[in-house]
This record gives C-alpha cells, sequence and structure tokens, in this order.
C-alpha cells in the first residue's frame, strides 16, 4: 500500500509515494522499514543537485499538454527486456501524437515495428537534428538527466518515476497511472486499470520467419531457464512427462534464451519420441512473442516471455518467487499464477498442472477471437 510516512522536507516524500492521485500494488512499507534513510537522502540530494546544476530543474513541467505534438520519450532505466516493456507500456495513451523513443540498444529491437513509436534511437547524435515539444524522461538519475541535456538541454520535460526510487511497484500500473496524471486524469482510475497492460507489434517479416518453422497448429508453450535461481524452474521434465502421460497427442513448444539450452537438450533426450519441438535460442525476442502468440497456453517463471504472452494475449501459468503476482499482473493479464515466497522450485509438479487444466479448461470455453 502508498505510504506516507517520512520526513516531508525539501520533497524528499516524492522518493516513496506515488506522484499521481489513485494507489496501486507496491512495497512501499517494506522497502522503508529496510532500506537506510541516509542512503536514500543522499540520493535524492544528488538527483536535485544534479538537476539544477545542468540547468534543467526549472524545466520540469507537471503535464502533458495538446499542444505537446511531438515528443522524445528516453528511457534507458528499464534494466531488462520486461522492464521496458512495462515501463513504455502506457505509450498508447500518447497515440495521435508522434512520439520517438531513445533507449538502450539491447531494447531497441523490441520497438520497431511499433505501433506509437515512430522512429527508435540508440545514439545520442541521431536525435539532434529533430525538433520537439517535450521530452519524456524515465527516471531522474544522473544518466538519463545526463542524455537528456546533451541532445535536448533547453526542452521542457515531463518525468514518470521522477524521484521515485527503490520500492517495488506494479511497473505497468504505474506507467498507466503516471501517464494518465500527466495527461491531466482523461481516464477514470477504474478505466486506467481497466487497459492498463503491456503491448508489442510484430513485424510481418518476423511472423514469416516463425511461420516457416512449420509449428504445429495447436500447441502450448513451455518457457526455460531463467537469469535468477530462485526463478528458474528446475522440474519443467517431470510436468512434461505428466502431460504427455494425460495426453500422448500433446504438442509441446520449448521456449527460451541461451541460458536454457542445457534444459532444453535434458528435455529432449528424455522425450525423443513425443511431440516436442525445440525453439530455444533460435529466434529473437519478438520472433518468440510470435511463437506465444501462436501457442495455446504459456508455462514459465516470471520474466521477460511472461511479459510478452501478456502482450499478445496469450493465457499464462507464470510461477513467482518473492515478488507477488499482482506486482507483475494487471486485470487484462489472462493468468493463472503460483507463488512460493522463496523459490518456484517449491511449487509442486500437480500444483503447476492443476493450473494448465483450469487455464485449458477457460480457454476451451472462450475462444480468442483474431
Amino acid at each position: 500500500m502508498k505510504s506516507r510516512i517520512g520526513i516531508q522536507m525539501f520533497g524528499f516524500e516524492k522518493t516513496y509515494t506515488f506522484p499521481f492521485k489513485y494507489d496501486i500494488p507496491s512495497y512501499t512499507q517494506v522497502f522503508l522499514e529496510e532500506a537506510s534513510v541516509i542512503k536514500r537522502w543522499v540520493k535524492f540530494i544528488k538527483r536535485s543537485l544534479y538537476l539544477n546544476l545542468k540547468r534543467q530543474k526549472s524545466l520540469e513541467i507537471r503535464n502533458i499538454l495538446p499542444e505537446h505534438r511531438s515528443i522524445l520519450w528516453i528511457n534507458i532505466s528499464a534494466p531488462s527486456l520486461g522492464d521496458s516493456l512495462m515501463d513504455l507500456s502506457s505509450r498508447v495513451l500518447l497515440r495521435g501524437r508522434k512520439v520517438d523513443l531513445f533507449t538502450d540498444k539491447k531494447n531497441a529491437s523490441l520497438y520497431q515495428n511499433d505501433s506509437v513509436f515512430s522512429r527508435i534511437f540508440t545514439c545520442k547524435a541521431e536525435v539532434t537534428q529533430h525538433k520537439y515539444d517535450l521530452v519524456i524522461i524515465d527516471s531522474f538519475s544522473t544518466r538519463s538527466i545526463d542524455i537528456k541535456t546533451n541532445i535536448l538541454p533547453l526542452n521542457p520535460f515531463v518525468g514518470m518515476f521522477g524521484y521515485y526510487n527503490g520500492p517495488e511497484v506494479n511497473r505497468v500500473l504505474f506507467s498507466f497511472h503516471q501517464m494518465n496524471h500527466l495527461l491531466g486524469y482523461v481516464k477514470s482510475e477504474t478505466e486506467t486499470n481497466k487497459i492498463a497492460k503491456v503491448s508489442m507489434s510484430i513485424a510481418i517479416d518476423d511472423q514469416n520467419i516463425v511461420k516457416k518453422t512449420e509449428l504445429p497448429d495447436n500447441y502450448i508453450a513451455i518457457a526455460l531457464g531463467g537469469e535468477w535461481a530462485y526463478r528458474t524452474y528446475n522440474q519443467w521434465n517431470k510436468v512434461v512427462d505428466k502431460l504427455i502421460t494425460q495426453d500422448n497427442k500433446l504438442n509441446i513448444v520449448l521456449i527460451g534464451s541461451g541460458n536454457a539450452k542445457k534444459a532444453a537438450t535434458i528435455l529432449l533426450d528424455n522425450f525423443s519420441q513425443g511431440n516436442i519441438f525445440d525453439c530455444v535460442a533460435k529466434f529473437s525476442f519478438n520472433q518468440t512473442a510470435q511463437i506465444i502468440k501462436q501457442a495455446k497456453i504459456l508455462l514459465s517463471c516470471d520474466g521477460g516471455l511472461m511479459h510478452a504472452a501478456n502482450a499478445v494475449n496469450t493465457p499464462i501459468v507464470p510461477l513467482f518467487a518473492r515478488l507477488a503476482p499482482q506486482m507483475q499482473l494487471t486485470n487484462s493479464s489472462c493468468a493463472f499464477p503460483l507463488l512460493d515466497k522463496n523459490d518456484v522450485n517449491n511449487i509442486p509438479v500437480d500444483d503447476i498442472l492443476n493450473k494448465y487444466y483450469e487455464a485449458s479448461s477457460f480457454v476451451d470455453n472462450h475462444p480468442q477471437s483474431e
């Protein structure tokens, strides 16, 4: 829940209170109880002073106005593909304006065929030749402020996270509610919560590449691997064994990045006679999103491919650890989540199977139309 505990001085409360008037899921109270006040103060003071040093503080405005037709969004603070999708999810509220994106090279490919962003920049020199009415900055980190100062030093700007720093928060809902706030509350709290979701546009070329793989018409997908051990499930072989025992005609497509290769090899060796298709580390993120889009259901741990499934409206059975599902999902997510407070590997195989059958029954009774 949103907390207003703390020293209400010099705007320090902005580091842990939402810049909009509605509440969203967060771990603010936990953060305030565990994080050092001194460290939080030092970071806040540094950011505030840096804005002044770079002569940017006076350029901050509080609203995106109708006359702001041409906008550059600087988003370089998202550490992962999933975070990028969440932080930029509210761009759909800017449809009808010309919006360009400056982001990290690793995230740029996500938006190359985007329905909102016109141009994608990863180099500061690419931006200087263009003119904008407004800049959106992801946060007031020194890196973000440096980029803004270097490419558009005199432009007014608004902040998304701004000074808010530290507490875990539902990033999709934060993005939508902050954008709604900046636009002057064009939508109610209920409307905003209803439409809040990540989105992706998959290029025709990527769709065609997936089409050439000749995957079966009907399959489920399982995302293997993971960056963090406590969010990497190591018992997918048991899940697959029980799924195939129940239905030996079930098609299963394995997906994931390079860290999933070993798990995929083990599964393929164990189930060489099954209808298992290996798509691990063979496709780009966007192409893998297309594979997920064609799947009946995705089984996965919390991660980028889970967010891709939400973006393309594929039902998911996601496994969470430490971070509750409501911190990652929204009302528009078709999800049947499982949670363990410490490690996804503590989630029983039978619980995953039960959620899968629940999801499968839902899909059978609620066919999606294109």
